[in-house]
């Protein structure tokens, strides 16, 4: 089906693929909960991507009474509709659980809230929250996210996983790997490679200079070489290299210290070496409005950062903060973007 974009407000305000996450969780009221919020319905249109009766399900949780329209070949101006996949019956959700049936909801919402893009009817994806046991149990060799739209858009470039709040964001050098074998992947290549990345993700939201600090690995920062050398062989020479570039980096810094270093000093990033080095700080600062965003590749997609919450699904407590900042970061990475594209044919 081809989706046809003709007035004038429908090519100020960007599309956004929105696939249902796992049903067992909190994503079917999160969902219904956007789909009437009158902040994110100001910013982009949704589709929402997933089975109709398990959205009814999700808005019963949450207090809401929906309306939307299912998806037409003519796009609505705003508000969201919705891309029926009919593939869920609510009595297969077993609630609080991961399971196949779940995994493979999940999956195939993505997978179609995806091709939605690649095709150039959306302009970015978001999902409400995934567990990872049940998208392997429909999925075996599922990975991650990134590794998933991968395969599914035939992408060979570099992507990475960015946690975003609102005044500050987390790159990571490495991320899903033991931390045992940490030190061994880093290089000035690699840290470079990050640095590049974050800068090109931020400037796709809209800051045009970008900050950045880099954590140390070691404690201290390595002390001078007192707690190791990875600072001085490594992360600084790969931050005087950044900075040759005329890139505004700094560090490395002690990790314990440089959150709150790039707080109060203005930077908008930092770059740590390890997944935990960030995410713990991260979701000190802002559990409930964390985001998840993959950068580098073709459109942007964005989730909340928190998990599916099993233990509060189906008592109408999820709170709706992450997502909705999830979507606005999509729906401002999306505009971005096509103000960029349109400066360059003029």
């Amino acid at each position: 089906m081809a989706y046809q974009m003709q007035t004038q407000h429908a090519k100020r305000c960007p599309i956004i693929a929105l696939a249902m996450g796992d049903p067992a969780g909190i994503s079917p009221e999160l969902t219904a909960r956007l789909a009437k919020d009158s902040i994110v319905l100001e910013a982009a249109r949704l589709v929402i991507i997933g089975d109709r009766r398990i959205l009814e399900k999700g808005a019963s949780v949450a207090g809401v009474t929906l309306d939307i329209p299912p998806l037409e070949e003519q796009l609505p101006a705003h508000g969201a509709v919705m891309l029926d996949l009919a593939h869920l019956a609510p009595e297969d959700v077993k609630q609080g659980h991961a399971t196949p049936a779940g995994g493979a909801f999940a999956t195939q919402n993505f997978r179609r809230a995806l091709e939605m893009a690649r095709d150039g009817h959306a302009d970015a994806v978001c999902f409400t929250p995934f567990n990872k046991q049940a998208m392997r149990y429909a999925w075996p060799d599922y990975d991650d996210e990134i590794r998933f739209v991968a395969d599914v858009l035939g992408f060979t470039g570099k992507a990475r996983e960015f946690n975003v709040l609102e005044n500050i964001w987390n790159a990571r050098v490495t991320s899903h790997v033991p931390l045992a074998q940490v030190a061994s992947l880093l290089s000035e290549e690699r840290i470079v490679d990050e640095l590049a990345l974050t800068r090109t993700c931020l400037e796709q939201s809209g800051i045009g200079e970008p900050r950045i600090a880099v954590a140390g690995l070691n404690p201290h920062a390595g002390d001078g070489g007192s707690f190791g050398r990875e600072e001085i062989d490594i992360i600084a020479p790969a931050v005087e290299r950044a900075r040759a570039r005329g890139w505004q980096v700094e560090g490395p810094f002690p990790a314990d210290t440089v959150f709150l270093r790039a707080i109060r000093e203005g930077f908008h990033a930092v770059l740590t070496m390890y997944h935990d080095q960030g995410q713990i700080a991260m979701k000190m600062m802002g559990f409930d409005s964390g985001v998840t965003m993959l950068g580098g590749l073709p459109f942007p997609i964005c989730t909340p950062a928190h998990g599916t919450a099993y233990d509060i699904a189906g008592q109408g407590r999820a709170d709706i903060g992450a997502s909705r900042q999830a979507l606005l970061l999509a729906a401002r990475m999306a505009e971005q973007s096509k103000q960029t594209r349109t400066q360059a044919t003029h």
